[in-house]
């Protein structure tokens, strides 16, 4: 998403990463890796809980989620990966957002 950035802005669209790593390491990362987006550090994995995150050691810990929430706070996309690497591509992202405005 990071590679795509300006193309979510152009359709007014924010990008909000959530992970189980703690402040200090969570912005270490930001910084290191030059996000341009919001990064929360989920310390006790209250929100991913509150999203139904899927937590499996089998699977190195917290499974990606996605979700798409329109401005009325409605979801609008929900995506649960089955693995680490089964995470939406941007292009579809993109296309699902541009549908629903």
């Amino acid at each position: 998403m990071r590679h795509d950035y300006s193309k979510f802005v152009e359709l007014d669209t924010e990008i909000l990463a959530i992970g189980p790593d703690g402040p200090n390491a969570y912005k270490r990362f930001w910084d290191s890796e030059q996000m341009p987006f919001i990064g929360l550090s989920d310390v006790g994995n209250k929100v991913s809980k509150q999203f139904f995150q899927e937590f499996n050691l089998l699977k190195f810990g917290w499974v990606p989620a996605l979700f798409i929430i329109d401005k009325k706070g409605q979801y609008r996309f929900i995506h649960y990966g089955k693995s680490m690497a089964d995470i939406p591509e941007n292009n579809q992202v993109l296309r699902i957002i541009t549908e629903i405005k």
